[in-house]
């Protein structure tokens, strides 16, 4: 497990990283199509800020650069459903959002109201296709589920999500998803996040082949999305919070890519705060990318060096939260915070349906 948390001592609040945004900027749904979303670019050293549209990434692009995407697929991770009584029937209502799966038949998951699933208690779902028993109440009190397919231990929960799952968008998009793959990427492969790598949203199969043609390349890694990217911070201290592992996972054939094309003088450029902790969990002091599979807890913020990326695409983030400290401490607090102030004001839309910056 990867946990890089040593960092210089800052005296950065939490609070250093709040911005005010208007309620009527947060995207409620997603744009169409993909990479007409508008794209902000920030020079980390001069700080200079342009205006384009998500397409014309093809001509800030070169020959040689590579984008790393993290692949991983969106679950309809949020179920609906009762706990089961004494006497068998169908008690009060409750909600569980699957975070991660721990064992074969085991998935830690955050779960409402947490009266209604306390270890012991037995819940349904879908009208009984799913049964499952809580477990421990581990960090931020999940519970460890255990699921079964009527009477029989489950190993395969992900084979009836499809039926009886929920996409889960984050708590400020109210409006309805119409198409549930507009909150996937069109190069999402293998399933197990529980909420989208949302810098990838904006592509779309045809802006990827003409950035192929032109000789860009890109590298698929895998970061499961969980707890550990979306959780808040509550401590006022940004050094007290600690980050929830997730699973990563580098091929030894994407770290060749990377790699190579780096030593060629190509540059490295992370689409998403996801494949950004990926890579940076996965680089030597070097900034040489090694092949990897397991948990990493690293969290970024002002002071961290970087070692495996040149450039950085990422959509606008909540205020105060981990996301906006990677990105600040990537770009430099203060370009970050004119850059949003700069974005609020010319109307970009935010969040993970919203509009998208590239950093280099």
């Amino acid at each position: 497990m990867i946990i890089r948390n040593q960092l210089p001592e800052t005296e950065l609040k939490t609070s250093d990283f709040y911005y005010d945004l208007p309620e009527e900027l947060i995207a409620q749904t997603p744009i169409y199509p993909r990479d007409a979303s508008r794209l902000m670019t920030l020079d980390r050293a001069s700080g200079e800020i342009g205006h384009h549209s998500f397409r014309d990434i093809e001509n800030m692009l070169r020959e040689g650069d590579t984008l790393v995407i993290n692949d991983s697929r969106v679950i309809p991770a949020r179920l609906y459903g009762n706990k089961i009584s004494d006497d068998g029937s169908l008690g009060g209502d409750v909600e569980l959002l699957l975070l991660r799966r721990r064992a074969e038949t085991e998935w830690e998951c955050l779960v409402k109201p947490g009266k209604r699933a306390r270890p012991g208690h037995k819940l349904s779902f879908g009208g009984g296709v799913l049964t499952a028993e809580v477990g421990d109440i581990v960090d931020d009190g999940c519970r460890v589920v255990e699921f079964w397919l009527g009477t029989t231990k489950h190993t395969d929960v992900l084979s009836v999500l499809d039926e009886i799952g929920v996409m889960p968008l984050p708590p400020y998009i109210t409006e309805k998803l119409e198409d549930k793959d507009r909150y996937q990427t069109v190069y999402a492969r293998d399933a197990g996040s529980a909420a989208a790598p949302t810098a990838g949203l904006h592509f779309t199969p045809e802006l990827m082949q003409r950035l192929e043609d032109k000789g860009v390349k890109f590298a698929r890694v895998e970061l499961r999305v969980g707890l550990g990217t979306f959780r808040p911070v509550k401590e006022d201290r940004i050094t007290d919070h600690i980050m929830h592992t997730e699973y990563i996972s580098v091929t030894p054939e994407a770290a060749e890519l990377i790699n190579s094309r780096r030593a060629a003088g190509g540059r490295t450029i992370a689409v998403g705060t996801t494949s950004c902790r990926t890579l940076e969990s996965a680089a030597d002091e070097n900034g040489i990318i090694r092949p990897i599979s397991g948990d990493t807890g690293i969290f970024i913020y002002p002071g961290y060096k970087f070692r495996a990326i040149d450039g950085l695409i990422t959509n606008f983030h909540l205020p105060e939260s981990t996301l906006i400290m990677l990105v600040s401490a990537f770009a430099g607090k203060e370009n970050v915070m004119n850059a949003y102030k700069t974005a609020v004001a010319d109307r970009y839309r935010f969040f993970s349906f919203g509009d998208a910056m590239m950093i280099v």
